[in-house]
């Protein structure tokens, strides 16, 4: 990866912002992600992620931590948090932010244990192909403390194969309708593309079922989006 996210979350730090970030999918066209967006603060956090955050506990994960919104939010309420992402330059600047602990690590290969596992923005992007959801859940059930919990969020975006008459054109030959390649690109570069997994409820809470773990739905967005606890 050229860690494009990275430079323009640097970009917009060191007081570089020019333009934004432009990501597509397999099903979807062109569209800007604004930069500043990726810096906000509690109170222009949609409100799935203003209740993680309130729900959060003990010693904290924030697994694709980004430039360290949540991360900082927990840490100023006292909490010990530790802030992960795969993006070298999402990590500097959460650290240039004021994050204590910040490390460039995949969550798959963290092992230390905690109280609370945040993913969010669709954590369940990080799991890729449905194939690999046992896998990430298993590992995440491996870093829980005693009576810890993962707090996730994602989407079923289903309503996007939808047509004029109501109808639903999901090529039953196809994968699953949520697995969708990602394109990113910033300045004019183009990231390497990516695989982002977004799941419904109920799919996810089989594979929670499958690995032993206790899947609730915690609340519901506005537009097919849910946040669950599992414990």
């Amino acid at each position: 990866m050229k860690d494009l996210f990275g430079k323009a979350l640097l970009d917009y730090h060191k007081g570089n912002y020019t333009e934004d970030i432009i990501t597509s999918t397999s099903i979807s066209d062109d569209d800007e992600l604004p930069l500043p967006y990726l810096f906000r603060d509690f109170k222009g956090m949609p409100l799935l992620e203003q209740k993680a955050l309130q729900l959060a506990k003990g010693k904290v994960l924030d697994v694709g931590c980004g430039s360290g919104n949540h991360s900082l939010y927990l840490q100023n309420k006292g909490l010990d948090v530790k802030a992960i992402d795969i993006s070298k330059g999402a990590i500097e600047v959460a650290k240039l932010r004021g994050v204590k602990h910040a490390e460039v690590l995949n969550v798959l290969d963290e092992s230390q244990t905690f109280d609370t596992i945040l993913l969010l923005m669709n954590g369940t992007g990080i799991f890729q192909e449905l194939i690999q959801v046992s896998k990430y859940l298993t590992h995440l059930k491996s870093l829980l403390n005693p009576k810890g919990q993962i707090l996730i969020d994602s989407s079923d975006i289903k309503f996007m194969y939808e047509d004029d008459d109501g109808g639903f054109w999901i090529d039953t030959n196809a994968g699953y309708y949520g697995e969708l390649d990602y394109f990113l690109s910033y300045k004019g570069e183009k990231e390497t593309p990516m695989k982002w997994l977004y799941l419904d409820f109920d799919t996810l809470k089989l594979a929670c079922d499958t690995v032993g773990l206790n899947c609730e739905l915690v609340m519901e967005g506005e537009h097919y989006d849910y946040l669950v606890r599992l414990s």
